[in-house]
């Protein structure tokens, strides 16, 4: 209660009013609060949006060579270990990895479990890099655009030289 009190004395003095400090708080208050429910249920409760989801499937060379492999037809665990060096539990991990992310689905074929590829995400990561795309490709054609300019100014000066 002191506390309190000594803290309300050292507020009167700086002439900061108490509603001030309040309206101050609550709007912080609810700022923070914003912040901190969209950190907690995007990234803490591991409930990441679909793309974040496929992008980090997407980040190892393996779950990628494994995506391949599902392009050409379905396989079970025993099918997409022959290429690897790995260990049936650690190809296990890298296909729940892109289970989770919704780019592989399993399937049961009486004692089989096969995988499918499932191609929607991979759709959502093309849609989301279209614009960068986009970017590039404007990029480039200015350049190509540029390279042609440079080489009439030098056909133009080897022209004048002679």
């Amino acid at each position: 209660m002191r506390a309190n009190l000594a803290r309300m004395g050292r507020l009167k003095q700086s002439g900061i009013t108490c509603w001030e400090l309040l309206a101050d708080l609550v709007h912080f208050g609810l700022d923070l609060y914003i912040a901190i429910w969209q950190y907690s249920h995007v990234e803490i409760d591991g409930q990441t949006d679909r793309l974040s989801l496929a992008f980090g499937a997407l980040a190892d060379p393996t779950r990628r060579a494994i995506l391949a492999r599902l392009a050409s037809g379905d396989a079970d665990v025993s099918e997409l270990m022959k290429p690897f060096a790995l260990s049936q539990p650690t190809i296990s991990k890298h296909l729940n990895v892109l289970e989770r992310a919704g780019l592989v689905r399993r399937g049961r074929d009486a004692q089989r479990r096969p995988r499918t590829l499932v191609a929607v995400p991979l759709k959502d990561i093309a849609d989301w890099m279209e614009p960068f795309s986009r970017f590039w490709e404007q990029k480039f054609a200015g350049l190509d655009t540029y390279l042609k300019e440079m080489q009439k100014k030098e056909k133009q000066r080897g022209r004048t030289k002679r």
